[in-house]
């Protein structure tokens, strides 16, 4: 039976939820009305410099597989839409074999994450045999010559961490600060680059839906998701003073509808922790999120290489004394099939290598270039997106094999070089 208290409640997340929803469509309105950006003119691309980061990105939940009592695993609201997650591509012990292919690649740099979920699957209590397995992971990557880059939280948290109130409990901060000293402590010797959270904004309206949040506990979440990160940050600043930590962005565009979306997803996030960033760190997929996401499939976005470069120079624009990291990007197909744009990733890969450069030589301190990812994974409830420059057929192909697209030979080709060629020509239009 309700009470008041359960029907005002109910009242306050809905005016939330249309409140969030008017922002949207009204930053969706923008954008249709404006015009197409104006093209940058294609001239030949000065190579990259030999300590440019070139490297792959992925997550510890989307790959590892395997039973994790997680938040992903309690909030399951019916008509559940998602494939079973499974082994995902088994990057839980077979991460040896993909490390090998990283370094074959020849990329220097691994964006890896460790599930809290996995570390400490109860309150206090540490998994020694999970610990074992991050270990010998950044083991592998010492080994082959690959830095690592460790995201602490890529939208995973214990169980019950869930049963606490998640991120909407000041608790959870504490406890997420805890976790992150002690692996900060444990890699401080392999390990200088840190994400602390991925995607922060998104993560919060995956929050909000998942966990039927009201403005209240929005707010709350809010406070404790930057205390969170200004914390860690410091803590990771103590154990070692030349770490480079930050949070990373999700570019939505560079059109006026965008850049007020943009600037609400800062004001949830990142305006509260910028002074604790050390490097800006984006994920780039398109030039204009907002449209893209109405299609309602990755493999229909429009990649937009060109759309990188004026991504570059906006964030110089806006943070002059900062390096930019490009943390992802990459771009989808629908079960390995070709798109219907006929873009082909290896065309994608370079073209976004060439406005990068394009970047670099206008001025823009631009210090990586990281694919996401080495292989097709677990895209969030679906097997179908496809990303990888190495693809995985989990639902037909036990043994998971690992399949080079036609990008490999090309990033190979473009690390090999510090870039595309002088001659270079964009395949994809601005």
């Amino acid at each position: 039976m309700k009470t008041k208290k359960d029907e005002k409640d109910f009242i306050r997340r809905t005016a939330f939820k249309v409140v969030m929803a008017a922002i949207a469509s009204l930053a969706l309105l923008l954008a249709w009305g404006m015009r197409k950006p104006a093209t940058v003119a294609v001239i030949p691309a000065a190579s990259l410099p030999s300590d440019f980061i070139w490297g792959v990105s992925s997550s510890a939940f989307q790959s590892e597989g395997g039973e994790v009592n997680s938040n992903w695993e309690l909030h399951k609201k019916p008509p559940v839409d998602r494939e079973p997650y499974g082994t995902s591509v088994d990057f839980r012990h077979r991460y040896r074999e993909d490390v090998t292919l990283a370094k074959q690649l020849g990329v220097n740099t691994y964006r890896i994450g460790i599930n809290w979920a996995r570390v400490e699957p109860k309150k206090g209590k540490i998994d020694a045999a999970e610990l074992a397995y991050y270990d010998d992971l950044i083991l592998a990557l010492k080994q082959a010559g690959i830095t690592p880059l460790i995201t602490l939280d890529h939208f995973i948290y214990p169980s019950w961490v869930s049963a606490q109130g998640a991120w909407t409990n000041p608790q959870t901060t504490t406890d997420f600060v805890k976790y992150s000293r002690l692996i900060a402590e444990r890699y401080r010797e392999d390990v200088h680059l840190w994400i602390t959270f991925n995607e922060t904004a998104f993560y919060m309206f995956f929050e909000i839906d998942s966990r039927q949040m009201g403005f209240k506990d929005f707010m709350s979440m809010r406070k404790n998701l930057i205390s969170a990160h200004r914390q860690t940050y410091d803590v990771i600043h103590q154990v070692d003073k030349q770490a480079v930590v930050t949070s990373n962005i999700v570019w939505v565009g560079d059109h006026f509808g965008s850049a007020l979306l943009r600037q609400f997803t800062n004001w949830m996030f990142f305006n509260g922790v910028k002074d604790k960033c050390d490097v800006i760190a984006i994920d780039y997929y398109t030039a204009d999120l907002i449209t893209a996401a109405r299609t309602g499939h990755h493999w229909k976005w429009p990649p937009q290489p060109a759309g990188l470069y004026r991504a570059l120079k906006m964030l110089k624009s806006e943070f002059p004394d900062k390096p930019i990291l490009i943390a992802e990007v990459g771009m989808a197909t629908e079960n390995g099939q070709a798109r219907e744009d006929g873009a082909k990733r290896e065309d994608v890969l370079r073209d976004g290598v060439y406005w990068t450069q394009r970047a670099k030589a206008d001025g823009v301190n631009v210090i990586g270039y990281m694919v996401w990812s080495l292989t097709d994974n677990y895209e969030w409830g679906s097997y179908t997106p496809r990303f990888g420059l190495y693809t995985v057929n989990v639902r037909t192909d036990a043994s998971l094999t690992r399949i080079p697209t036609a990008a490999v030979p090309a990033y190979q080709e473009v690390i090999r070089n510090a870039g595309v060629g002088a001659d270079y020509q964009p395949v994809l239009p601005q």
